[in-house]
């Protein structure tokens, strides 16, 4: 039987990085900034800022959450993708990373749509709900320690509204986290996280880094 997937090879992805839209000057600095950091691989590519700005776009989006900002390169890829009253509340623990991240979003003129908190994502969301915010977002997209993605999702899906989208980065990606796989309750994931989405909500439960060429 022929095989119904199309595999991303060499070739494939030469063509989407040649044909994919020009990267903001501010995001290709912060970026190539990120790239010389120790933890710099968490980073996210071009290509998955652009599939990010082009959901947000096709949604009409206005109401972001992000959990696992980092340097902040697709909470900029976000932010630029929003119209000028729209928001999003960006989670992370280092306030280092974020402050390298601030200073792109202000040079980018986006710095107004974004809300850091900066305390474990985990309180963070429970505080989310306790100002009232259930079925407030309209995307959510969640790249931050593996290990405590099944709580994030559960939080993401009492948060987000239903229609909304909800985003998990390398959820499944035993080839980014092959030390950290054993612990990564992804398997739990998998199997409920469809049965728990509330009616007429969407998710993307893979969204893989792509191989460097």
């Amino acid at each position: 039987m022929a095989d119904k997937f199309t595999h991303m090879d060499t070739r494939l992805y030469c063509y989407l990085l040649a044909h994919q839209p020009p990267e903001h000057d501010e995001l290709k600095m912060l970026r190539l900034r990120t790239q010389t950091m120790p933890d710099g691989r968490m980073q996210i590519s071009p290509e998955q800022g652009h599939l990010l700005a082009l959901l947000v776009a096709a949604m009409a989006a206005r109401r972001i959450l992000e959990v696992g900002t980092f340097t902040g390169y697709s909470t900029l890829a976000i932010a630029q993708a929003l119209p000028p009253e729209g928001r999003i509340i960006a989670c992370d623990i280092n306030d280092e990373w974020t402050a390298i991240a601030c200073e792109h979003w202000k040079r980018a003129g986006v710095a107004d749509r974004i809300d850091v908190r900066i305390a474990p994502a985990v309180e963070t969301l429970g505080l989310l709900e306790a100002e009232g915010r259930t079925s407030h977002f309209d995307l959510a997209f969640i790249d931050a320690d593996k290990t405590s993605y099944d709580t994030y999702y559960e939080g993401a899906l009492r948060l987000v509204r239903p229609g909304g989208l909800i985003i998990l980065t390398t959820c499944f990606g035993a080839a980014a986290w092959p030390i950290q796989m054993k612990t990564i309750p992804t398997q739990s994931l998998y199997e409920n996280s469809i049965r728990r989405l509330q009616p007429t909500s969407a998710l993307i439960v893979s969204f893989c880094r792509l191989p460097a060429v």
